[in-house]
């Protein structure tokens, strides 16, 4: 009986064992191996798909992009044909150069001008000057049009100091002297330049408009200098001088006197002195604006009255003194129109702060000063002795 056992059990074993391996053999069914085989071929023909369109859509951005640039490089598409001026300057490079054809509506795209510029050395070929250009041309026309005998964009330069107390004409006249432009250019510029500042009156065509604010100082020029930008260079300096700050603190202010009468009165001051005085003369200038029953309100300044007698010279007689501009201070009360010329930083400071005076009269005297009086009388007696130097 237990020998029988013992078969039983390990016969019932071996069969369990042989039952298991079986199962761990048993093969997949069918269907699920083709059931893998059908995904894999979606898959792989999406992929295909979506490879096919980025392919298509990237060759049409790009030859869409391509047919872009070669209609700008070649000036396809730009309308009727229509001319239209472009000013190259000493200042300007490939890249502001650009900036200009853009703004004329000449080139859409700055970038691939300025790279085909770079490959072609057009900084080389473009030269200073005014040029006719128009929309039938091509990237290769334009940079040629903008071709003269000067032949890059890189000139000779050359140094100007502007003397205190210099006025419109004779620093246009020193520039011209100069290089830096001719001086009809200059003129031309003086009368008819638009300038964006507040103190430039660009409705007028006088060149004493821009009296006073050409800034005596050292500058360097380009020869054959654009004359706008030129003339632009010294106001753009008068601006930086100016202390608005000082100005709204400033006994000037105080007394009622906007900034250009403070320019004006500056100039007064620089043509009559270039001495230590400059703020005692400003004191007889406000005095005698202060309280005109001292003087007949008239200021009598012989520097305002040769400013409108330009042709004058000697001295100065009564005959002069009779003749009717608005610069004739003895003729007429107040201030003079504009300045008279361009005052450096010291006339302005001390036209902005005179000194505290009782002064309403001044003489130059024998030993090269100023001598101040109070009244006619001490004035007349030292115009009348031998220290006055006339």
């Amino acid at each position: 009986m237990s020998e029988f056992r013992r078969d039983d059990t390990a016969s019932w074993d071996a069969q369990e064992v042989r039952q298991a391996q079986g199962a761990r053999r048993e093969p997949t069914p069918a269907h699920h191996s083709k059931s893998r085989h059908r995904r894999r071929r979606r898959n792989s023909l999406a992929v295909l798909v979506g490879y096919l369109i980025f392919v298509l859509l990237a060759s049409a951005i790009l030859a869409g992009v391509g047919w872009m640039l070669g209609s700008d490089f070649c000036a396809f598409n730009r309308g009727a044909l229509r001319e239209t001026s472009v000013e190259v300057t000493a200042e300007d490079s490939v890249s502001t150069v650009a900036d200009k054809l853009q703004d004329a509506g000449l080139i859409k795209y700055k970038w691939f001008f300025k790279l085909y510029a770079g490959i072609s050395h057009a900084d080389k070929k473009i030269g200073i000057g005014t040029y006719t250009l128009n929309t039938e041309m091509d990237y290769r026309a334009l940079i040629l049009g903008m071709h003269n005998s000067s032949g890059n964009l890189t000139a000779e330069t050359v140094t100007v100091t502007i003397p205190e107390g210099y006025t419109v004409r004779q620093t246009i006249r020193l520039l011209a002297e100069k290089g830096v432009n001719t001086e009809e250019n200059l003129l031309e510029a003086a009368k008819t330049a638009t300038y964006d500042y507040s103190f430039i009156n660009n409705n007028s065509e006088d060149p004493s408009r821009l009296e006073g604010y050409l800034f005596p100082d050292t500058y360097e020029f380009y020869k054959n200098h654009n004359a706008k930008n030129a003339l632009g260079k010294l106001i753009d300096a008068f601006a930086d001088h100016i202390d608005e700050d000082a100005f709204a603190s400033s006994k000037a202010k105080s007394m009622g006197y906007s900034m250009k009468d403070v320019v004006i009165i500056a100039s007064l001051i620089e043509k009559e002195t270039d001495g230590t005085d400059q703020r005692d003369i400003a004191s007889v200038i406000y005095n005698r604006l202060q309280k005109p029953s001292e003087t007949a309100g008239l200021l009598q300044i012989d520097a305002s009255l040769l400013y409108g007698l330009p042709d004058h010279t000697g001295a100065i007689t009564n005959a002069d003194k009779a003749v009717d501009t608005p610069y004739n201070l003895y003729l007429h009360k107040g201030l003079p129109p504009t300045a008279i010329a361009n005052p450096g930083s010291a006339a302005l400071k001390a036209a902005m702060d005179p000194n505290d005076t009782d002064y309403y009269y001044y003489a130059l005297g024998t030993d090269g000063k100023h001598h101040f009086s109070k009244t006619l009388s001490e004035h007349n007696a030292f115009v009348g002795s031998s220290s006055y130097g006339g």
